[in-house]
């Protein structure tokens, strides 16, 4: 049921989909932690709502607008299903393009909202010296770059209140990983054996990684869904054999489980459920940190391997409270699998492997580490109140 619109007070969220899941995956989050943990009304537009049905089922992608866990959701298309009225707070993600009559009428307000630029996630310096700044625009308004990141100085990471005590909850219970995995269909799992989620873009680092898995002393389950990383895969796959969610493949120890796409909730029970996680973008790589296990982050490549120069700041501060070995490991580990390097990933996986006690206790205390006391949601709302 729609609530009735209010005539001011609400939040703005305009999302341009670019890379199917990541932009609305995070702008999906923002907006539920806002309704739910500061009772802010919030209307997010979102140009592409076939991708985002891929992460909220429940979507009708027909309907112009919706409510869903209570955060109003608009098809934002040309023009506008409805005249669009001012609130508290603009936020254009990810420098999408306001729509020209929402940036025609900001110019004609008395008291336009607080106008905001949510910026992608990095752990370099220099967003440190940029959260925050001002800029004025050609019409008139000032519009502030608000930086998610890994220090006090930068706007934080996205993590829903009570979202710790939560996975401690179900990783408590061992009952619960069998569960999940006969909700997903998956037979044949021991207690003993090594569960990996991959969520990645096309690598052959990934392939090389699986041949390895093949010869393991141990039985390796790999779960995978549709998509980047099972097309990764195909020389592992007998010709003529199409696999669909469901299906099973076992080759030697290692075993593919192909998954159906699934909602935030199911996956982040998916990420604490497994030994080890392999994730893509920026929301997924959030939600591997705070499943407090190991993982592989396949970034998003950019032009002149700039992506690379991210991943290089984050390892630095995500190793820096590690031993040295582990560290460099864990650090090789994803340098080589983002630049497709097989044979090293292979062997820095090995490494990793032999260095696991310290890799886990590590990544159970990472998150505390990183979250810095307050989450991004947290310290957005504290900003805009501060003016």
């Amino acid at each position: 049921m729609i609530k009735p619109l209010s005539s001011s007070g609400h939040w703005d969220i305009f999302c341009a989909v670019i890379d199917n899941y990541g932009d609305i995956g995070v702008t999906w989050r923002l907006a539920k932690q806002l309704v739910h943990d500061f009772d802010i009304e919030v209307r997010l537009w979102v140009d592409d709502l076939k991708s985002f049905a891929h992460i909220l089922p429940e979507l009708d992608i027909t309907l112009s607008r919706q409510e869903i866990m209570g955060v109003r959701i608009y098809h934002w298309r040309q023009p506008l299903p409805e005249q669009w009225q001012a609130g508290d707070v603009l936020i254009e993600a990810f420098a999408c393009n306001l729509p020209a009559c929402v940036l025609d009428q900001l110019a004609s307000l008395d008291t336009p909202p607080r106008w905001l630029n949510l910026e992608y996630l990095s752990a370099e310096d220099w967003i440190d010296s940029c959260h925050g700044l001002p800029s004025l625009q050609s019409n008139g308004i000032s519009k502030h770059f608000y930086f998610p990141g890994f220090t006090p100085s930068s706007g934080g990471l996205l993590c829903e209140h009570g979202l710790f005590e939560a996975r401690d909850s179900w990783q408590g219970e061992p009952t619960n990983r069998a569960h999940l995995l006969k909700q997903l269909g998956i037979d044949g799992v021991n207690s003993e054996d090594t569960l990996i989620s991959v969520f990645s873009y096309e690598s052959s680092a990934l392939l090389s990684l699986c041949q390895s898995w093949r010869q393991a002393t141990k039985r390796i389950h790999a779960l995978i869904p549709m998509g980047r990383s099972l097309n990764s895969l195909k020389g592992l796959i007998p010709d003529g054999l199409s696999l669909v969610p469901g299906d099973s493949l076992t080759l030697n120890s290692l075993t593919l489980h192909i998954l159906p796409m699934t909602d935030q909730g199911a996956y982040d029970r998916l990420l604490w459920s497994c030994d080890f996680n392999i994730v893509r973008g920026e929301d997924s790589f959030i939600r591997a940190q705070w499943a407090a296990k190991p993982f592989i982050w396949h970034i998003y490549g950019q032009e002149n391997d700039a992506h690379l120069d991210k991943l290089s700041a984050f390892s630095d501060r995500y190793i820096d409270s590690l031993d040295e070995d582990t560290g460099q490991a864990w650090s090789r580990l994803n340098l080589a699998f983002n630049q497709e390097d097989g044979e090293i990933t292979v062997k820095m996986w090995k490494e990793l492997h032999e260095r696991r006690t310290f890799m886990d206790k590590h990544a159970t205390k990472w998150p505390m580490l990183a979250l810095n006391h307050a989450d991004l949601a947290t310290r957005l709302v504290q900003f805009v109140k501060k003016g």
